[in-house]
C-alpha cells in the first residue's frame, strides 16, 4: 500500500527526506492569527498536520472572488453554502480567498472542518487557539462527519502538543479515548463547533 506523500528538503549534502513533514507544513508563529485552522490529515497511510490560511474580505469589484490553493474550488462554495445556510453566516458579499501552506493539495475531506473555521476566523477576526485542530468532513445539512482512521489523525495531534481536536460524534464508537492526554471534542453540526470557538451570536 502507498504510504503517501513524502516530503524532501534540499541541503548542501543534496535531497533529504523530512521525516516528520508536519513540522515543516505548520508555520510557526508566536501570536495567534485571525483565518489560520489546523487539519489532521491523511495522505496515504501517513497522517500529517497542515495549515488552512483563509482571508475573508469585503468585495471590492461588485462580484466576490472565490479563490483557492491547494484545495477545490467548487468544494470551498459548497461550504461556504453550507455557512450560509444552516449557520447564517452572510458571505456572499465577501472575497474568501483559501491557502494550503506548504505548496500541496489537499483531497482528504477531513480538511472540511479547518476550512469553514479559518473562514469564520478570518470574518470575525477572531483568532483561534493555536493548541486547537480539526479532522473531520461537512455535509450540505451542516452536519459533521467522521472520516477513516480517526485514531491515527488523534495521534499524530497530539504527539506535535495540540491540546485538543475537534471530530464527528459519530467517530467516537470504538474509539478508546482513554490511551490519549488530547482533549476530544465530539461534534455532530458546525453549530456546535462554532459556539465553542466563537462568541454566541456573533455574525460578519
Amino acid at each position: 500500500a502507498p504510504t503517501g506523500l513524502a516530503i524532501f528538503e534540499m541541503t548542501g549534502a543534496g535531497l533529504k527526506q523530512i521525516l516528520n513533514p508536519s513540522e515543516i507544513l505548520l508555520s510557526h508563529r508566536d501570536e495567534p492569527m485571525s483565518g489560520v485552522a489546523i487539519s489532521a490529515t491523511l495522505n496515504g497511510n501517513r497522517p500529517f498536520l497542515i495549515e488552512v490560511q483563509a482571508l475573508v474580505s469585503s468585495a471590492v469589484y461588485g462580484t466576490p472572488q472565490r479563490s483557492c490553493t491547494g484545495f477545490d474550488t467548487r468544494r470551498l462554495n459548497m461550504l461556504l453554502a453550507v455557512l450560509e445556510k444552516r449557520a447564517g453566516f452572510r458571505l456572499g458579499v465577501k472575497d474568501v480567498f483559501l491557502n494550503i501552506a506548504g505548496g500541496i493539495r489537499v483531497d482528504d475531506p477531513a480538511i472540511d472542518l479547518a476550512v469553514i473555521v479559518s473562514v469564520l476566523s478570518s470574518s470575525l477576526e477572531i483568532p483561534l487557539g493555536k493548541d486547537t485542530c480539526f479532522a473531520a468532513e461537512v455535509g450540505l445539512s451542516g452536519e459533521v462527519r467522521p472520516v477513516s482512521r480517526i485514531d491515527q489523525r488523534i495521534a499524530e495531534a497530539e504527539k506535535l502538543g495540540f491540546r485538543q481536536i475537534f471530530v464527528s460524534r459519530y467517530n467516537r464508537k470504538g474509539l478508546d479515548i482513554s490511551k490519549y492526554q488530547i482533549g476530544i471534542k465530539f461534534a455532530g453540526k458546525v453549530e456546535e463547533v462554532f459556539k465553542q470557538l466563537f462568541k454566541p451570536g456573533t455574525r460578519s
